[in-house]
């Protein structure tokens, strides 16, 4: 089967999103009320998450032209996943607003770094086994669900498991091979 290599590869990124989804969504969710209660006003709140907005889709300029530039889409999607599934559990740690607001603005960076490589490689992906076999996903809502009922604090540390199977699903598609060169993707 031709497309079998890239519904694998396909699968195991869905995995891994999912738990990276599930990881940061929930801490998203509660950025604002967290900020607020460590100590930040209203400004500092909007501020910070502008900023790591800002950041966030502006640094996608960035990573997907570096990527595409270099071929190197594994090592920048993995950095963007590292430092984006490092610094969600870290914020049940932070002491200070300002710590908070680092660890937020980073995570938005971990994500614009992610994003453009891993989805040039999941459209080469699609274009060897059809289009439209990806569905959305549901870990947003789940993970914020599980925010609302625990609290932000167990939130942040639930977080870890799931940062983790991210960077184990990660792990097993560069194990199992599932690399797409720079050539491939100039085709």
């Amino acid at each position: 089967m031709p497309g079998s290599a890239a519904l694998k590869f396909v699968l195991l990124v869905g995995a891994m999103s999912f738990f990276a989804d599930f990881t940061y969504e929930g801490a998203r969710s509660i950025v604002g009320p967290y900020l607020a209660m460590l100590g930040a006003g209203a400004l500092a709140v909007g501020v910070v998450t502008g900023f790591g907005e800002l950041l966030g889709y502006g640094l996608r300029l960035v990573s997907g032209r570096l990527s595409d530039k270099t071929g190197e889409f594994w090592p920048i999607m993995i950095a963007g996943y590292v430092l984006q599934m490092s610094v969600v559990p870290l914020l049940a740690l932070a002491g200070s607003w300002q710590l908070a607001a680092l660890l937020i603005v980073l995570e938005r960076v971990g994500k614009a770094t992610r994003n453009p490589p891993r989805d040039a490689m999941l459209a080469h992906a699609a274009g060897e086994m059809g289009y439209g076999w990806a569905a959305p996903s549901l870990s947003p809502s789940f993970s914020r669900s599980i925010t609302a009922a625990t609290g932000w604090r167990l939130r942040c540390w639930q977080s870890l498991p799931p940062s983790c199977s991210a960077c184990s699903s990660r792990l097993a598609c560069s194990i199992r091979g599932h690399r797409i060169s720079r050539r491939t993707l100039r085709r």
